[in-house]
């Protein structure tokens, strides 16, 4: 918004400064906030909570910050052009003396100043720096070939990286660097051949553990578990068959079995596995030890593996109510799900994106550019990220929403400022649109940087991850924007021949169209010629067709 402010003149009233400015640049932030908050409100299908309050609140907080745009800082903008109209200080506000009263370099002589030739503020060096050395040398031919090459290479280091990305987050990192539970998973490494001891609990109440036909239901379903790959033979830690193995007792009675448990729990040590209320055994809990469990995947079949045993234990003959359960649990769920939802959101959110560029953006390859961009800019930061050590699980996944509403932007924007661009030919479109947007893209790029680097020398996992995932989001996007889509979109398909505006009061134009394709013939259009001047080489759809005829 400001850099269309700055280009519209200054002694015009402020009114219709303001409705340039809205003109220009209304649209463009409309499709970026409509994107933007689709993107998050769709991250709400996710099961993971955590996930859908982020991008419930930050959805949220985006459709906020455009109404702050739309009403009170155009209000700002609008008394910023009362103020240079009246020639006041752009900090004080005091009436200063005019530009040709005032040397040169004096900042308590600012005020309403501009440029004399133009009626518009003073151009930025950078600005200029896109219009007159960017802009041309991005266009160059062998400039174009060299940007695609790089691309290419872009493209395959991030195809490489998603073919090596793991899933899964470490424990050790949901605590701070300098936290004694990052030393404690650090010494895991010496136990490596274990797993977690995972607990079996017997959650029935009227469970008769005295009762030999139901300890034989139970010993049958330990056994199915003591089946299983990943799990120790000799390792099972019950306070059941120590009680059994430690007594000469009869504990098919239930009298003895009852009077004798809380003594031999408080020996034992097994008093933590016992739930003994009322004299009677609410729950109770037995230890299975896994072996060979190393990775994600590990386990991820580990956690599938009792659940599905413990699933048959319950509906067997000998049915016992069981469930396992270890604290790790809570995020080996995640890795069986992790990466659908990832990909569903992906999906979504990218569909939403072109169905919105289409409505918004009036020309439909353009839409189809954003999309593409939107796509490449996530298989770039998916790519990268995983080259960059961080793993796929709910904390990336969170980023990877916001690098979808974040990619959006530059490209709609540029997108935009291309097809709106009244210059006749491609290239000068795409140099038209660097020059507008150029500027305001690096601005905004440097000072999200600025604002979130000091996230990379934090002490937790999580900041850092963000950090990361933001910088590549950031970057990719913008290089995006400035250097790949003007060249991208700068090959419109040609289909036909375009016409300048001073040709437009000849007679209706007739020309062929060449299909390159396996049937190389070609047609020929007679076409309607005030709708043709009206068109200007965008797209056939305005076209009225009243003739074809095949060469």
């Amino acid at each position: 918004m400001i850099s269309c402010w700055q280009k519209t003149k200054v002694m015009d009233k402020v009114e219709d400064r303001l409705a340039e400015t809205y003109e220009e640049a209304a649209v463009s932030i409309t499709i970026t906030t409509i994107t933007d908050v689709l993107a998050f409100y769709i991250g709400l299908m996710t099961p993971f909570r955590s996930v859908q309050s982020f991008c419930l609140y930050t959805g949220t907080a985006v459709l906020f910050c455009y109404i702050y745009n739309i009403t009170f800082f155009g209000a700002f903008l609008a008394l910023n052009g009362r103020r240079e109209q009246s020639n006041r200080h752009w900090l004080t506000c005091m009436v200063v003396s005019k530009k040709k009263d005032c040397p040169d370099g004096n900042i308590c002589c600012v005020g309403g100043e501009y440029d004399d030739l133009t009626g518009t503020e003073t151009e930025m060096l950078l600005n200029l720096f896109f219009k007159k050395y960017y802009g041309p040398f991005l266009t160059n031919s062998w400039t174009k070939v060299f940007v695609i090459f790089l691309y290419g290479g872009y493209l395959a280091a991030s195809i490489y990286g998603c073919v090596q990305m793991q899933e899964g987050i470490e424990l050790k990192h949901l605590a701070v660097d300098d936290s004694y539970v990052v030393k404690y998973y650090d010494k895991e490494k010496y136990f490596k051949e274990y797993g977690p001891s995972v607990m079996i609990v017997i959650r029935d109440e009227k469970f008769q553990y005295w009762n030999s036909s139901a300890r034989a239901s139970l010993d049958f379903c330990l056994q199915e578990f003591n089946k299983l790959t990943m799990t120790s033979k000799h390792l099972l830690i019950s306070w059941l068959h120590s009680y059994l193995q430690q007594t000469s007792l009869d504990l098919n009675d239930e009298n003895i079995f009852k009077n004798k448990l809380v003594i031999f729990l408080r020996a034992s040590g097994f008093s933590q596995d016992v739930n003994f209320t009322n004299n009677q055994i609410i729950a109770s809990r037995m230890f299975i030890q896994t072996v060979n469990i190393s990775t994600a995947a590990d386990e991820k079949n580990m956690l599938n593996a009792f659940r599905e045993t413990a699933e048959k234990c319950v509906k067997s003959k000998e049915a016992v109510d069981i469930l396992v359960y270890h604290h790790a649990f809570i995020y080996f769920d995640q890795y069986s799900v992790i990466v659908s939802n990832t990909i569903q959101n992906i999906i979504v959110a990218t569909l939403a994106m072109f169905f919105v560029s289409l409505l918004l953006i009036p020309n439909p390859i353009c839409s189809i550019w954003v999309t593409f961009a939107i796509v490449s800019v996530i298989v770039g930061v998916a790519g990268f990220m995983a080259l960059w050590d961080v793993n796929l699980d709910s904390i990336s996944m969170i980023n990877l929403v916001i690098c979808i509403g974040f990619s959006v932007d530059f490209s709609a924007h540029i997108s935009y400022a291309f097809v709106s661009s009244k210059e006749q030919t491609a290239n000068k479109k795409a140099i038209d649109a660097l020059y507008n947007l150029g500027y305001p893209m690096i601005q905004a790029a440097l000072s999200t940087v600025a604002g979130i680097v000091v996230l990379s020398a934090a002490q937790s996992y999580i900041f850092r991850t963000f950090f990361k995932i933001m910088f590549l989001v950031i970057l990719f996007g913008s290089i995006h924007g400035i250097m790949i889509l003007p060249v991208l979109v700068n090959h419109p398909p040609k289909t036909f021949k375009i016409f300048s505006k001073d040709k437009c009061d000849e007679a209706t134009e007739l020309f062929c169209l060449r299909m390159v394709n396996s049937f190389p013939c070609t047609y020929r259009f007679i076409l309607n010629q005030k709708e043709f001047c009206l068109f200007q080489g965008l797209t056939l759809k305005h076209y009225k067709l009243f003739h074809f005829q095949h060469c």
